[in-house]
């Protein structure tokens, strides 16, 4: 049985991490535990599709990345963790990691070349404060793949289409390009990608 620690009571990384149960879906967010909403799906098959799609391209261009199952990614200023849907990471950079090998965590943009977020309903997370800690950590590309779609105007357009934004770091702030239909991805990790925002947005319609 798990215990839920109560939801006005503040904890650190630390604590967090001590207190996470396996298998459970949780953030840490400016030290509120946020229990996550089991994947539906339809988001499963996205975040699959994707990860065997970048696996195939890290392979073909033999780059040393791997994509872990549950790792945390946690921005140095603040206390909160997140599991990302999909997180890549550089593993020439882990001996930089402090919290790598107690607790599968980076907090390093130069450990993590990409993270795509599934957007769902709690959409401000990815597009608000997701979006602002992965551009001050450095991290370099952030996919938001939003197929409902739920998200801000300024993600997903007026009137709202799906859409996959990809914000790439050009010096210390995001740049966000988007697509939708069958526009192929534009992605400066992998340049010579090739896969549409139809094929990503339409798995398992």
């Amino acid at each position: 049985m798990v215990q839920t620690l109560p939801k006005t009571q503040l904890v650190t990384f630390e604590e967090f991490i001590k207190w996470k149960p396996e298998g459970g879906f949780y953030e840490l967010h400016d030290g509120e535990i946020i229990q996550m909403n089991p994947p539906l799906g339809k988001h499963e098959s996205r975040t699959g599709f994707l990860t065997i799609e970048l696996a195939i391209e890290c392979r073909r261009l033999n780059l040393p990345y791997f994509i872990p199952k549950q790792a945390l990614v946690k921005p140095q200023t603040r206390q909160s963790a997140y599991c990302p849907d999909v997180l890549l990471i550089n593993p020439t950079n882990l001996v930089n990691e402090a919290l790598w090998e107690k607790t599968a965590t980076v907090t390093q943009g130069d450990s993590v070349p990409l993270i795509i977020e599934v957007v769902s309903s709690n959409w401000r997370v990815d597009d608000y404060r997701k979006y602002s800690d992965y551009e001050e950590m450095g991290i370099k590309e952030y996919w938001i793949v939003d197929d409902q779609p739920f998200g801000a105007g300024k993600f997903v357009g007026e009137p709202k289409q799906p859409t996959i934004s990809v914000c790439s770091l050009i010096g210390d702030e995001y740049e966000i390009n988007q697509f939708r239909d069958n526009e192929p991805i534009i992605s400066q990790i992998f340049p010579e990608l090739k896969l549409t925002a139809h094929q990503i947005l339409l798995t398992a319609d």
